[in-house]
């Protein structure tokens, strides 16, 4: 594994994923479009400062995407089962007030540094930087005030028989305490499969950290269905980043063989869940990184396959970077309602986010996420849905 191989160089493929890196073939589902229609745009609610937030709807290969310049969050995401049946299999709000009041990132896309920065500090280049604290003494998600909480601007597009959105956004210098002025942006492609494709791009006039990823809450059986321990999860790791009460990791790369982390071969979501497990035990569950066997690769590689048996809804995804934070919804409480009507209780959802590790800028033996004037920081993660 290349563990010291900045992210910055890691490239992706620029027009798309082999068939092979996810298994199966990308063909377009049966009475599917054989190019993209051009996404749909609307309004969605006003901000209290006045910003106007609006819904871009878009389709392809039997996969609908609804997308908030809010956050980039993706409010919806429709697929069908093995039935041709389609719901939606992500966790989200009808009303902009409730993404602004309450939402645990649905949806949403998270930077400048996804997951958690050990006291909301670091050091870099000799100089100390303290960040936002919004998660007890540590830094989570880009701090009280991330992209997730941001309006992007966004632009449509068609390409070929590819239908999506470029999301920007600029963060100045200074930004909830993260030097440079990082200018981000998001594709969200749908292809013609019905692959849902992200591409991520970054530079800065300064040097900073990045790390980008997406947080949706992905229930197969559809939004607000129950519970998700009957999913069946593989990773492809062989290790995982141990953490301490704070979920911080501590440093270790611990093994997963005969612990409940070890999800190596498919098995449900709740077998291991409640065993009792150290680990298990400050997470409320499973909220670790786990260090894909692959490492940091120069185009997205299989990591990790979610099946739901009841309707046969699968997904695969592959990415370049190096780690996967699995979240089992342990803090889901049943204080929020969905766009189903219905309330979302712990374990009916779960979050596979691609990513560097947590803590990283602290972490001399982790994968590098500084990001220096003159490089680029380019990531892409795929998503390939089935039944």
């Amino acid at each position: 594994m290349e563990l010291n191989r900045r992210t910055v160089i890691a490239s992706a493929a620029a027009a798309g994923i082999a068939a092979s890196a996810l298994g199966g073939t990308a063909e377009a589902a049966p009475g599917a479009a054989s190019h993209g229609r051009r996404p749909v745009k609307e309004h969605f609610g006003t901000l209290a400062d006045g910003t106007k937030v609006y819904r871009w709807s878009l389709e392809n290969g039997g996969t609908a995407l609804k997308v908030l310049s809010y956050g980039g969050i993706v409010q919806s995401l429709e697929i069908p089962d093995r039935h041709g049946r389609r719901a939606n299999v992500s966790l989200g709000f009808d009303s902009l007030d409730d993404y602004v009041a309450s939402s645990p990132y649905f949806g949403a896309l998270i930077g400048r540094y996804g997951n958690r920065i050990a006291k909301g500090r670091f050091t870099l280049d000799g100089k100390t930087y303290q960040l936002s604290v919004n998660d007890g003494d540590n830094s989570l998600h880009g701090g009280a005030k991330g992209f997730d909480k941001r309006v992007w601007d966004v632009e449509p597009f068609v390409s070929g028989s590819d239908v999506g959105l470029r999301l920007h956004h600029t963060s100045v210098d200074g930004d909830m305490g993260y030097p440079g002025t990082l200018r981000a942006t998001v594709t969200y492609t749908l292809t013609r499969g019905g692959d849902w494709i992200i591409d991520y791009e970054a530079t800065t006039d300064k040097a900073t950290v990045v790390n980008l990823t997406s947080h949706v809450y992905w229930n197969l059986a559809g939004e607000g269905s129950g519970s998700i321990e009957d999913h069946e999860l593989q990773i492809a790791a062989a290790r995982y980043t141990p953490t301490d009460a704070g979920l911080i990791p501590t440093g270790e790369l611990a093994k997963v063989a005969g612990t409940p982390f070890d999800f190596r071969r498919a098995k449900p979501v709740g077998r291991d869940i409640r065993a009792g497990h150290p680990q298990q035990v400050l997470a409320k569950g499973y909220d670790h990184n786990w260090v894909l066997d692959k490492g940091i690769t120069a185009e997205p590689e299989h990591i990790a396959t979610l099946r739901d048996p009841a309707s046969g809804r699968t997904l695969r995804i592959a990415t370049d970077q190096p780690g996967l934070q699995f979240y089992s919804g342990n803090f889901l409480d049943g204080t929020l309602t969905g766009t189903s009507g219905r309330t979302y209780r712990q374990g009916d959802a779960l979050c596979l986010e691609t990513q560097h590790f947590p803590d990283s800028p602290n972490q001399p033996a982790f994968p590098s996420t500084v990001l220096r004037p003159g490089e680029t920081y380019r990531t892409r993660t795929v998503h390939r849905f089935s039944a």
